[in-house]
């Protein structure tokens, strides 16, 4: 069976929607929207999914303790594994990390997600068709 392993890219300099967010407290982090932030509300687009892993968080090293309290503010401190980047180099790098530790834990035929963390999503039934027809395409495609 296929699983989906989700992944959460929450690095970022924090310099894109500046004066709210700054370099120690990026846009991911804040509450844009709604009563949750914007990594917040990824979290929990995705945390109940059928086929869906736990998700895993890249983060650079100086956002590991906001992310985590964020991720504790949701009552998923034991769910969710944090991946750490000593420094961020921007998403390829990050994604390769969240490979290769997926890799580690799980079987090859795992397909990851990956997902900004600061992205508003307000068409959830779209996405999540989107997310099953590329399950689909994955399935059925030869390499």
């Amino acid at each position: 069976m296929t699983h989906i392993q989700p992944v959460i890219l929450a690095g970022g300099t924090g310099s894109r929607l500046w004066p709210l967010s700054r370099e120690l407290y990026p846009k991911q982090l804040l509450n844009l929207t709604g009563d949750i932030s914007l990594l917040q509300a990824t979290i929990k687009r995705i945390i109940s999914l059928p086929d869906m892993l736990p998700p895993l968080v890249v983060v650079v090293h100086e956002h590991r303790f906001l992310i985590q309290n964020q991720i504790e503010e949701l009552g998923l401190a034991d769910t969710i594994s944090i991946i750490l980047e000593p420094i961020g180099r921007d998403t390829a790098p990050a994604i390769c990390a969240a490979a290769v530790y997926a890799l580690a834990k799980q079987d090859e035929d795992t397909i990851l997600l990956v997902l900004p963390a600061d992205h508003l999503i307000s068409k959830q039934k779209a996405f999540l068709q989107g997310i099953k027809e590329a399950e689909n395409w994955q399935l059925t495609a030869t390499w």
